[in-house]
């Protein structure tokens, strides 16, 4: 630090150690005490480093412990004159990002959510503490930062993050009389989200925000909310395409226990709730439309085979197309959505739309099968009855030869006679128009019990996910 002709630095040496070891507190170092606050804050005048003060000594107990060790070199040590363990307090201050991840807000198939904070943290750290200056508090320069004790605060669930640094490091250190610490620091997050998507796309998702301490256990540390109403806050008019971000926060504690101790975590719980407006216009009234537009083919005659077919059809590739579009931008999960139960109802109703015209062109021609299958049987009838007829065996004789009908002229009419042609019109006529009506009876069943089958399964389907699941979700603490 530069200040008139004189010149006078201090190196940052912090004491790094392995997760879960014990911190040192040693003893033989010197609190830096006003003087060495008024260099920091860039009000020395010109000389050497000043010396610390014996006012800073004896406010803290501990001063032997603060900051300057031999040889020049500050050690970043836990404080012990403060309560022992020392209670960081934090608030935060959220800036949801509106045009990357998930809060423009979460991405489902990442898992995850991306968002803009104000972190601050304050703590109490005696060698810190001035008396000579009429200011309640000091704003000094970042920079400073490697020369003290701070928490050593890390996000649990974050997957990535960056600090700002236009125009200037966006960080802020303020030092009030009685020692207490400001720190405030502006962060991007990406933070990881686990998606509950069972009830996609009317599901309501809680993202977690946890933040932990990496190497002082509970004994050493432990973190707190500033105030419960007000260690959260969200900007105002924060809008999400998707989602609508919750009033409620949840802040609680979320305390970690590994093999190298019991460590200090709190936690946010932020509840999203998707809106359904982009899905409504895509998927839903889009199938809702295909599953009408297969029933017009119940409307169209019978004989009408190409117009019906290529109907059924054209819906079934259309409602296949629809449903894998609408899980493309979700994660491949093995459980059922609710898009999917949706979609693959509309696809079952499509599809049986188009076996119901192939059921009534079956049935409209059983008679032709029905009347073929008759003149079949009447073949074979006269068939057998010439073969009964024209043989006789002269058993008297002891002869198996048989005479042919030429060889028995005069010997009688057959028994069976073939009946007239006209009433084998009539008769297949009848069985003609039987048929007929059968299939047209179908057609007719299926204009009522299709569009009725499919405003029940609305009703339930919107009664279950709408209604019970959206209070079994906010009934879960």
């Amino acid at each position: 630090m530069r200040s008139g002709t004189g010149r006078w630095a201090t190196a940052a040496a912090p004491v790094r150690r392995e997760r879960g070891r014990s911190r040192p507190r040693p003893g033989h170092a010197r609190a830096p005490g006003a003087a060495g606050l008024r260099a920091a804050a860039g009000w020395a005048r010109s000389g050497p480093a000043p010396s610390p003060s014996s006012s800073s000594a004896a406010s803290c107990p501990g001063a032997a412990r603060s900051g300057w060790s031999q040889g020049g070199r500050r050690l970043k040590l836990l404080p012990e004159a403060c309560p022992s363990p020392c209670h960081p307090r934090i608030s935060l201050t959220s800036l949801w990002d509106g045009h990357q991840g998930m809060m423009h807000g979460s991405d489902p198939t990442s898992k995850d959510y991306r968002v803009n904070v104000f972190l601050r943290q304050q703590w109490n750290d005696p060698r810190l503490a001035y008396h000579e200056y009429p200011d309640d508090s000091l704003d000094l320069d970042p920079s400073m930062l490697d020369s003290i004790w701070k928490p050593d605060l890390f996000f649990a669930n974050e997957k990535g993050a960056n600090f700002h640094e236009v125009t200037t490091d966006n960080k802020l250190l303020r030092i009030f009389k009685n020692g207490n610490v400001l720190y405030s620091i502006r962060l991007t997050l990406i933070l990881s989200c686990p998606m509950d998507l069972k009830n996609f796309p009317m599901d309501i998702q809680t993202c977690a925000m946890q933040l932990e301490s990496f190497g002082y256990t509970m004994n050493d540390l432990i973190f707190e909310w500033l105030e419960e109403q007000e260690a959260v806050q969200v900007a105002e008019g924060l809008t999400f395409p998707q989602f609508i971000l919750r009033n409620e926060k949840d802040l609680g504690y979320c305390t970690k226990y590994y093999n190298t101790g019991k460590f200090t975590c709190i936690e946010v719980r932020f509840h999203l709730q998707r809106q359904m407006g982009y899905y409504l216009i895509q998927m839903y009234i889009p199938s809702l439309l295909i599953v009408i537009l297969s029933w017009v083919s119940f409307w169209i005659n019978m004989d009408a085979a190409p117009a019906r077919v290529g109907l059924g059809i054209t819906t079934v590739l259309t409602m296949t197309t629809q449903s894998a579009g609408s899980r493309a931008s979700l994660p491949k999960v093995s459980y059922v959505k609710a898009i999917d139960i949706w979609m693959a109802v509309c696809l079952v109703f499509v599809f049986a739309a188009l076996l119901e015209y192939a059921a009534v062109n079956f049935v409209s021609r059983q008679h032709k099968e029905f009347m073929r299958l008759r003149r079949r049987q009447r073949r074979q009838r006269m068939e057998e009855e010439l073969v009964r007829e024209s043989r006789f065996y002269l058993r008297g004789y002891g002869l198996g030869q048989c005479l042919q009908p030429k060889d028995r002229v005069g010997e009688g009419p057959s028994i069976y006679s073939p009946p007239p042609a006209s009433v084998l019109l009539r008769e297949g006529e009848s069985l003609r128009r039987y048929y007929i009506d059968r299939a047209k009876r179908i057609d007719t069943i299926s204009r009522a019990v299709f569009p009725f089958t499919f405003l029940v399964f609305n009703i339930f389907y919107w009664v279950v996910y709408k209604v019970l699941r959206s209070e079994d979700i906010h009934s879960v603490p």
